[in-house]
């Protein structure tokens, strides 16, 4: 099973960027679509991104179309997550996941099987 670790994440003012990250432990990596879902404080776990195995197709929540980047290298088996023009409501613990065998872009939490732990991402006002 590919196994995730993130990097990346911290303390940010509103406005700014930062750049999420996650390492797979194998090469099939590339087989695989990769997602990133966040849960906020007080709230349920939502999507946030999405890529498809190839790094062709990617898709996005609402909240963050325009703002956030999702990307991968194959070569390299890491998949990132771009977050620019940060607001406090993008305050989260961050996961990456892998997604189906050979997928598109996923936003639903059931297609996911192995998850990164999360990252904490805090942005201030």
């Amino acid at each position: 099973q590919v196994q995730l670790v993130p990097s990346g994440g911290g303390l940010v003012q509103a406005g700014g960027s930062l750049r999420l990250s996650c390492a797979a432990s194998e090469r099939t990596f590339r087989r695989y679509a990769g997602g990133w879902f966040r849960h906020p404080p007080g709230k349920e776990r939502e999507f946030v991104a999405s890529i498809g195995y190839s790094g062709t197709s990617t898709s996005y929540a609402d909240s963050v179309k325009g703002r956030f980047t999702i990307s991968r290298d194959n070569t390299a088996n890491t998949m990132d997550l771009q977050m620019n023009s940060l607001t406090p409501d993008d305050t989260a613990v961050y996961y990456c996941a892998v997604g189906p065998a050979w997928g598109a872009p996923i936003a639903s939490e059931a297609g996911y099987g192995s998850w990164g732990r999360g990252t904490q991402v805090t942005v201030s006002s």
